[in-house]
């Protein structure tokens, strides 16, 4: 069963998923947070999902940003239709500087690099990467 990481923005989400043991994420796709609902129910529906990670974004003083609300009040509304083993929250601080930096040291050409939705799926691959580590290292 695999593990979704969203990284859950205002105007577009991106999504990474697991391999069925949990080891490695990869960035799947990026949607309109609009659409992320339906996006969620279907890739649900389409394979063995174990849970959910949203990245929680907080400040450096460990405050909840502004879109945490946001972010606690979809979680809420999908809990019953997706019925996932479980949702999780994990502190996402700093994955979007890290997924420009590696998306700038894997060569590719500027225009490539500005493409926002790049930076999203690769931010959620790198907070469910860390999420998954987290996991294996507590058990």
């Amino acid at each position: 069963m695999r593990v979704i990481a969203v990284d859950y923005g205002s105007k577009r989400c991106g999504i990474a998923v697991s391999d069925p043991l949990k080891i490695i994420a990869t960035p799947l796709d990026t949607v309109p947070q609009n659409e992320l609902k339906s996006f969620l129910i279907t890739y649900c529906k389409n394979n063995e999902v174990e849970g959910l990670v949203f990245g929680m974004p907080k400040r450096l003083n460990n405050q909840p940003n502004s879109i945490c609300k946001d972010i606690e009040s979809f979680i809420s509304k999908i809990k019953e239709e997706l019925k996932p083993r479980y949702i999780d929250t994990y502190d996402e601080r700093f994955t979007s500087k890290i997924a420009q930096a590696s998306i700038l040291a894997s060569g590719v050409n500027k225009k490539t690099r500005s493409d926002k939705s790049l930076i999203d799926k690769v931010s959620a691959s790198i907070l469910l990467q860390d999420y998954l580590s987290y996991k294996q290292n507590i058990l």
